[in-house]
């Protein structure tokens, strides 16, 4: 679990796409304050259709977007898999430290 005013960054293959402040930490989630970068407005579009998809195709659609571009970032170190929710100035999230999804061990 994170504490209070931990620093998340959400990237993109480097680029900062925002900050989450956050000061709501509970498990599974995460809940903070998001200051975005100019970066943002690209991905913006897809995390609106998240808040807004009414068929899970739409849902789905949206999140492997967001998962092949953006890179969940704590103090530690970027999150194998996370799940996110952005409404405006409030960032909402989850993650797992685990082997990404699909992984297979040999």
């Amino acid at each position: 679990m994170t504490g209070p005013d931990a620093e998340w960054q959400l990237l993109n293959n480097g680029p900062l796409v925002g900050t989450i402040t956050v000061d709501d930490a509970g498990m599974p989630w995460q809940r903070g304050r998001f200051l975005p970068a100019p970066a943002f407005s690209q991905f913006k579009p897809w995390l609106d259709t998240i808040l807004e998809a009414d068929e899970f195709e739409r849902f789905d659609e949206a999140y492997d977007r967001i998962e092949g571009a953006l890179t969940l970032v704590s103090s530690t170190g970027p999150v194998v898999d996370f799940f996110l929710h952005i409404d405006q100035n409030r960032a909402c999230f989850r993650w797992d430290s685990g082997p990404p999804t699909g992984y297979r061990s040999s």
